[in-house]
């Protein structure tokens, strides 16, 4: 094991796109394959409404992030790096990040359309043929990724703390975005074992009143209670507060269900058609318990990749955990 995998593997630095994979696993997974030709992708889709980490280190940290991906190019000897980025976020940081890149295999590309372009491996298919769509896994793509050569694919977030790992300046923190019912919104660095009530509270976003959360996104992210806010923050960065008495749910319902329609990819059935069932029974406001958890199990079990298994995550924990149907349900 070379020095710097060394160091990230004694860091515990995690991937911080949402996976919380070992980055090391990844590094030496990719230097281990016995393929002469490697590539790298450095992963700054952010889809994930109301997360904007990825920004906030792009706007703040661009060297820095830059000089991660080249310890990763020269650790793999890889051919080529791609900067993958949302559509807001090529606009406004490209050249920016070019003008640190000049000399190295770094090309920047706009991301494709919809949610589901973040995903590894409709990230490749995107790159390589211009749609993005999921690939069966395995093979994973530290195997078989770009153009089926192994790839090494990294949150931005991931990159920067490499930068700061070789360094020996890693604090064990991370990007945490808190937004939603709070007075200061915003991104922070914070120590990555404070938990989540901890977090509102040093950012002095701890509301004074009923509220919940949502932790991970504002799409696929999971809905918490109070009383559930003593763990650590896991997966990605993401802390949104709503008000309990303001909160309107089945606009919050119809939001989850518009976005997540709109940003997949059609490509299996259940989570075209699951997702479409369950907009039109919050559009006309006839909630039925059993079949909607009946579409929940269907998505989680059979859906192709990570967006349908992901896709009644909301929905499930905001109806189990706020009495939902005792105000909206049906027998």
């Amino acid at each position: 094991m070379s020095e710097i995998v060394l160091k990230i593997k004694e860091a515990n630095l995690l991937g911080r796109g949402g996976a919380n994979f070992p980055v090391w696993q990844k590094w030496q997974a990719v230097i281990s394959n016995s393929g002469s030709e490697k590539y790298i992708i450095c992963n700054g889709a952010e889809g994930e409404p109301d997360v904007e980490k990825d920004e906030f280190i792009i706007m703040h940290y661009a060297k820095e992030l830059v000089e991660g991906i080249k310890i990763a190019i020269n650790e793999i000897s890889a051919k080529k790096a791609y900067i993958y980025l949302n559509h807001q976020y090529y606009s406004k940081y490209k050249d920016l990040l070019l003008s640190f890149s000049e000399g190295l295999p770094i090309e920047v590309v706009e991301k494709g359309k919809g949610y589901i372009a973040g995903e590894e491996t409709a990230i490749c298919e995107y790159i390589e043929n211009g749609f993005a769509e999921p690939r069966q896994k395995p093979p994973f793509i530290s195997d078989k990724g770009l153009w089926g050569k192994p790839t090494l694919l990294n949150n931005v977030e991931s990159f920067y703390y490499v930068y700061k790992i070789s360094k020996d300046e890693y604090n064990d923190k991370r990007f945490v975005s808190i937004n939603g019912d709070v007075v200061n919104r915003g991104t922070f660095e914070l120590s990555r074992m404070l938990t989540i009530k901890e977090m509102l509270l040093e950012t002095k976003n701890y509301p004074e009143f009923d509220f919940f959360v949502q932790v991970g996104g504002g799409a696929e992210g999971l809905i918490m209670l109070p009383s559930e806010l003593d763990v650590p923050l896991s997966g990605c960065g993401a802390i949104k507060v709503f008000n309990r008495s303001t909160t309107d749910l089945i606009k919050l319902m119809q939001y989850w269900a518009d976005f997540l329609n709109k940003g997949n990819c059609d490509k299996c059935v259940p989570c075209r058609e699951g997702m479409y069932r369950i907009s039109e029974m919050i559009k006309n406001n006839d909630f039925n318990q059993k079949k909607l958890f009946e579409i929940f199990d269907v998505l989680e079990k059979t859906s192709f990749c990570a967006l349908g298994r992901g896709a009644s995550i909301p929905f499930r924990s905001l109806i189990e955990k706020l009495n939902f149907f005792e105000k909206y349900g049906k027998e």
